[in-house]
C-alpha cells in the first residue's frame, strides 16, 4: 500500500551508515523544522552527537525565542523564526544540508519540505532519528512495541506500559503520547521496552524502524486534508507494519487493516495476529464468557484458548472499545513473551487518562460520562455504542466531517441531543434527516456569548439534568474539535466535569 505523497528515499552513503548512537554523526549538516517538544529534543540530541544544526520554526513567539536562546547555548548553529523562514530550505554553515529532521505535524507540501524533496535532501521524523540511535555501545537496547490507530492509541500504549511494568521490566510510554523517544534514549534509566504511540504524521516520515511487534487498532477518515486523501492516510498508517520482527497485530473487524498486514514487507517469521471482542479464531485474541483469551501465543492453540484477564479488568466502564484496546495491548505483550498473570495485573493497575469515556458522577440513577477526547465521529461511535438510552451533548469545530452515518446508526438510543459549538450546521442537518423524532436543543444559540464555552457547558448540563431520568446516561462526546469554544479537548472536558460537580452540589444542597 503506497501513498502518492510518500516520503522518498535518496541514496546517501553517509546517512545509510548512521545506524546507531556510536555512528559518525560528527559534522553532519542538519536542518530541524519545528521547535515543539519533538523538534527541540531532536536538535538537542543532534548537537550532542556532534552534528551542525539549524533550527527553523514558523512562529516567532517569546516562548520560541527563549527556546532558541537555550539551543544556541548548547551549540545549535542558527535558529530562524517566522512564517517566511518556512518557505525555503536554509543552508547550514553555507552549504546544502545533508538531512532534514521534521516535526510530525508539518505538512509535506510546506515550502521548506517541498524544497528538500526537490533538492533530494532526505527527510526524517524524530521517530526515524530515534530508531537510528536506539543501539548504543555499553547500554541496553530497548525493544519497541508500536501502536497506531485513529482512536485508542494513548489508552493502548498506557495499558501496554502497565503490563510490561507488572512483568518486572523497565518500560515507558513514548512518542505521540508525550515523552519524546529521544529523551527516553538519553534517560539514565536503561529501558527494556518502549511502548511507542505513533500518529499518522509521525509514520509518514519513517523509513527503517523495525519494531518487535506492531498494531493498527482501527482506521476511519481523519486528517485527510494533511494526507491529501484517505488512501494516503491508510498508506501512512500501514508503515507501522514494515520490517516488524515478531507480530503484526490487527483489528480483525477491519478489512483495510487486514490488507495492510497482507501487503507489509516484514521480517522472516513474523506472524499475523488478529483480535476482536468476540470468540477468537486460531491465531487471535478475543473474548469468551467475560474472559480475555489468547489463541495465538499458546502451545495448544489449535484446540484451546489461554485466559489472560477478565473483561472487568479493563476499566470501570468496560466498553467494547476499551476491551479491544486491552486485547491489542495483551497481544503486544504476549508477542514479547509476557506471562498471562502479568497481563492481567497490568490491566488492573492501569489508570486511564481523563476525558476518554470517563464516568464523573451518578445522580438519581443517571450516569454522567465525559468523553471530550472523542473529537471525531469514529471516536464518538465507540462511546455512543456503549450506553442506552443517551442524552448526547455534541458539537464543536467539525472540520467538515459527515455526521450522517453516526446519527443514523445510533438514533434509536438517543433520548435527546444538546448541541454545543459554533460549527454545528452539519450535525444539525444530520439529526434532522436521520433522527427526526429525537428532541434537539441548540444550546449555543441560547447563550449571549457563543465563544464562552464555560457558560455553554453549564447550560448543556442543566438542560441534560432537566431531561434525564433514572437509568439514562448523559454523554458528552462531541464528535468535533474543541477550539471554537475551548482551549483544548481537556479544557472542554474539565468544563463538563466542573458543571456536573456544580449540579451535584446543588442537588445535595436542595436535599439538605
Amino acid at each position: 500500500m503506497k501513498a502518492s505523497n510518500e516520503n522518498p528515499i535518496y541514496h546517501n552513503e553517509r546517512l545509510e551508515a548512521l545506524t546507531s548512537w556510536d555512528s559518525d554523526w560528527q559534522g553532519l549538516r542538519v536542518v530541524v523544522t519545528g521547535l515543539g517538544v519533538s523538534g527541540f529534543s531532536a536538535a538537542d540530541t543532534l548537537v550532542e552527537l556532534g552534528a551542525r544544526v539549524v533550527v527553523v520554526d514558523g512562529k516567532d513567539s517569546q516562548e520560541n525565542r527563549s527556546k532558541a536562546d537555550t539551543l544556541k547555548i548548547v551549540g545549535v548553529t542558527e535558529v530562524l523564526l517566522g512564517e517566511i523562514a518556512m518557505d525555503t530550505l536554509p543552508l547550514v554553515e553555507g552549504q546544502k544540508p545533508d538531512l532534514v529532521v521534521t516535526s510530525p505535524g508539518l505538512r509535506p507540501s510546506l515550502g521548506i519540505l517541498a524544497e528538500a524533496v526537490d533538492q533530494q535532501v532526505q527527510i526524517w521524523g524524530d521517530v526515524e532519528l530515534a530508531w537510528r540511535l536506539n543501539q548504543r555501545e555499553g547500554r541496553k537496547t530497548p525493544q519497541w512495541l508500536c501502536i497506531t490507530g485513529t482512536n485508542g492509541k494513548t489508552t493502548t500504549v498506557g495499558m501496554t506500559e502497565s503490563i510490561l511494568q507488572a512483568a518486572g521490566y523497565k518500560a515507558i510510554a513514548v512518542g505521540n503520547v508525550g515523552t519524546p523517544i529521544l529523551d527516553a534514549l538519553r534517560d539514565p534509566v536503561e529501558y527494556d521496552f518502549f511502548a511507542v504511540e505513533l500518529s499518522s504524521f509521525q509514520l509518514h516520515w519513517i523509513h527503517s524502524m523495525s519494531p518487535l511487534a506492531s498494531v493498527v487498532l482501527n482506521v476511519a477518515e481523519d486528517h485527510v486534508d494533511w494526507h491529501e486523501g484517505y488512501a494516503n492516510y491508510l498508506a501512512d498508517k500501514a508503515r507501522i507494519y514494515e520490517h516488524t520482527q515478531l507480530a503484526c497485530i490487527f483489528n480483525a473487524n477491519q478489512p483495510e487493516i487486514i490488507s495492510m498486514v497482507e501487503d507489509a514487507d516484514v521480517q522472516e517469521g513474523c506472524r499475523a495476529i488478529g483480535f476482536w471482542a468476540d470468540t477468537p479464531a486460531l491465531s487471535m485474541l478475543g473474548v469468551v464468557e467475560g474472559l480475555l483469551v489468547d489463541r495465538a501465543f499458546t502451545e495448544n492453540r489449535q484446540k484451546e484458548a489461554l485466559e489472560v484477564a477478565e473483561v472487568a479488568d479493563t476499566g470501570e466502564l468496560p466498553t467494547k472499545h476499551t476491551v479491544e484496546n486491552a486485547l491489542a495491548a495483551a497481544a503486544l505483550a504476549r508477542a514479547a513473551g509476557i506471562e498471562p498473570r502479568a497481563v492481567q495485573q497490568g490491566l488492573k493497575n492501569f489508570q486511564p487518562g481523563a476525558h476518554r469515556i470517563q464516568p464523573v458522577a451518578n445522580t438519581h440513577g443517571v450516569l454522567w460520562v465525559n468523553d471530550s477526547k472523542a473529537t471525531n465521529p469514529h471516536a464518538t461511535n465507540a462511546s455512543l455504542a456503549s450506553f442506552n438510552p443517551v442524552i448526547w451533548i455534541a458539537g464543536g469545530l467539525s472540520k467538515g466531517v459527515d455526521y450522517a452515518e453516526l446519527v443514523s446508526q445510533h438514533q434509536q438510543r438517543l433520548k435527546a441531543v444538546l448541541v454545543i459549538g459554533t460549527d454545528t450546521a452539519g450535525l444539525l442537518s444530520a439529526l434532522k434527516e436521520h433522527a427526526p423524532e429525537v428532541p434537539v436543543v441548540d444550546i449555543t444559540s441560547g447563550v449571549e456569548d457563543s465563544s464562552d464555552g464555560q457558560s455553554v457547558m453549564r447550560q448543556a448540563v442543566a438542560k441534560a439534568h432537566e431531561l434525564s431520568e433514572q437509568n439514562d446516561t448523559v454523554l458528552m462526546a462531541p464528535a468535533a474539535a474543541s477550539m471554537d469554544q475551548f482551549v483544548s479537548y481537556a479544557d472542554r472536558g474539565n468544563a463538563f466535569i466542573d458543571a456536573v460537580a456544580e449540579l451535584v452540589e446543588k442537588i445535595n444542597s436542595d436535599r439538605a
